[in-house]
């Protein structure tokens, strides 16, 4: 079932741009097929075979070499076979195989395969095919002995997902694109690798949807049609949605979250998502996201240097979104809410002050020091309003801090939490997935950083711990349940393209939330 409730007089202002962003399914971006054809046969534009620093190991590429004369054996005597991870060869022109273009891929030594390698290697791959439309591609499934501790399961899921990662780009406004969805990747494999298909595909998918909403500009992405697609994606995917409109939000005393939304024409929305894949008694998780549509500052107003990247502020609900759409798609025996808090922070007469008292659902008041540190603002009623709601443990994600990126960097996000053994659980899962976190204390000390003189705390604590402090501050709002708190400023969103990535949104998060929505560690 759906639920909107929507402040009228702004959803009649909505352009056709923003209806369709609103109202827009997921985008499927090319068919996936499956065959079992032997790999020298397969006819299509580009034959995309994985290699081993192991050359005892390559049994794969024996009918390959000997088909195509000798190609594979004259390369290698050269020296010019990849087989560093990550190192890519395009070969065109060649003879005696289905495909005149081999795109030949090093996946190291088994040994040291990890995860993060593997999708690096295989999405540079499909980054360095999809500059050119309407290809058909054809991956070789390789032997499990050059995949290490992987298998041939996690190798496709893994090719399907960066296959789809690696078709698009951030310019979705471009006359001429960069990027383009391949016609057809034909996944070859003498044996069924239907499961891992599907799996590749559906976490593909998601992380495009984070990475959309991310990438799109503030003139389509606000509370209001965020909400709206939302509402879509879960009738297509059997979500019980419930949008809260500022009526809604003021009779749930949430006017933490309602002040930084006050100097916007564009009303606040929370989202609350529903699936339900276990007994009612089964642990309940909330996924809880930051999702400031764009963030002026407020009166604290940024330079324009820090302003530009400001559409990204809401990577922390595009990220819940993502991933609970595709623990629905997946259909995973757990129970978990997805709560998006849904404002823009912007400049007018009626901006919230500096100096201003504000009072949280749960009661605590907080001293106004800066208008700029308002996502913490914003999840402080979001998580009081999950605790009220019986979430057992959460789970909240934001670009939070600056203070985070300086600490550890673009690539890492910090993990900050109240309970050892949820953090470690979610840890444990961004490990197994590839994706790179690092706990940062939160002891009592930084209590001292954040209490207040006028009000019970300030929100914000100085420069000194910014991001410390700054989960300090969402920690009095989480009722003492196990409570991890992800500042994924760095990793959510980049400002320049690798060769494993796009620039602009990346998708970070989506593979951990899932990882642990369907590992076994849900219950404590």
């Amino acid at each position: 079932m759906s639920r909107q409730l929507f402040w009228s007089s702004r959803d009649d202002q909505m352009d056709s741009s923003c209806l369709f962003f609103a109202n827009r399914k997921l985008k499927l971006l090319m068919n996936v097929k499956a065959s079992s054809a032997p790999a020298a046969n397969w006819m299509g534009h580009w034959l995309m075979v994985p290699i081993s620093e192991n050359p005892l190991l390559n049994s794969h590429l024996e009918a390959l070499d000997q088909e195509s004369g000798g190609l594979l054996t004259r390369l290698r005597e050269a020296g010019d076979l990849p087989t560093k991870a990550g190192s890519l060869l395009h070969v065109k022109g060649v003879t005696g195989l289905g495909a005149s273009r081999l795109l030949l891929v090093g996946l190291g030594a088994p040994e040291v395969l990890s995860t993060q390698s593997l999708d690096r290697a295989l999405t540079a791959a499909f980054r360095s095919l999809t500059d050119k439309p309407n290809l058909d591609v054809g991956v070789v499934v390789p032997p499990a002995a050059i995949l290490g501790s992987k298998t041939p399961l996690e190798f496709v899921s893994a090719a399907v997902t960066a296959a789809n990662l690696g078709s698009v780009g951030q310019d979705l406004y471009r006359t001429e694109r960069a990027r383009h969805p391949l016609a057809a990747l034909h996944v070859i494999s003498s044996e069924n690798m239907a499961s891992a298909i599907e799996r590749g595909a559906i976490l593909g998918e998601a992380m495009n949807l984070t990475r959309e909403l991310v990438n799109r500009p503030a003139q389509e992405v606000n509370p209001v049609t965020v909400a709206d697609r939302c509402s879509a994606l879960a009738v297509e995917y059997g979500l019980t949605c419930e949008i809260f409109d500022v009526p809604r939000l003021e009779a749930e005393r949430m006017h933490s979250m309602l002040a930084v939304a006050k100097g916007s024409a564009v009303p606040a929305r929370m989202v609350k998502l529903d699936y339900r894949g276990a007994k009612e008694s089964s642990s309940h998780v909330a996924l809880v996201g930051k999702g400031v549509t764009f963030d002026s500052g407020g009166l604290s107003l940024k330079p324009t240097d820090g302003m530009l990247t400001m559409k990204c502020d809401m990577a922390g609900a595009a990220t819940v979104l993502g991933a609970i759409v595709a623990i629905a798609r997946l259909k995973l025996p757990v129970n978990v809410t997805a709560y998006l808090g849904l404002v823009e922070n912007m400049v007018s007469g009626t901006s919230y002050k500096l100096g201003d008292i504000l009072t949280a659902r749960n009661g605590v008041t907080i001293e106004v020091l800066n208008t700029d540190a308002e996502g913490r603002l914003v999840l402080a009623d979001v998580l009081c309003y999950a605790v009220d709601q019986g979430a057992e443990k959460i789970v909240d994600l934001a670009t939070l801090t600056g203070a985070c990126v300086v600490a550890l960097g673009e690539e890492v996000a910090g993990v900050f939490s109240n309970h050892d053994e949820w953090s470690g659980q979610v840890i444990s899962a961004a490990k197994t997935v590839g994706e790179d976190m690092w706990p940062l204390p939160t002891w009592d000390l930084y209590d001292d950083l954040i209490k207040g003189d006028v009000g019970d705390i300030k929100n914000t604590g100085g420069r000194w711990g910014g991001a410390i402090t700054a989960a300090k501050f969402l920690q009095r709002f989480v009722g003492g349940k196990p409570w991890v708190h992800l500042d994924i400023a760095g990793p959510a969103f980049q400002s320049s393209a690798k060769a494993w990535r796009e620039a602009g949104a990346t998708g970070y998060g989506v593979r951990t939330l899932v990882q642990l929505a369907e590992s076994s560690v849900i219950d404590l």
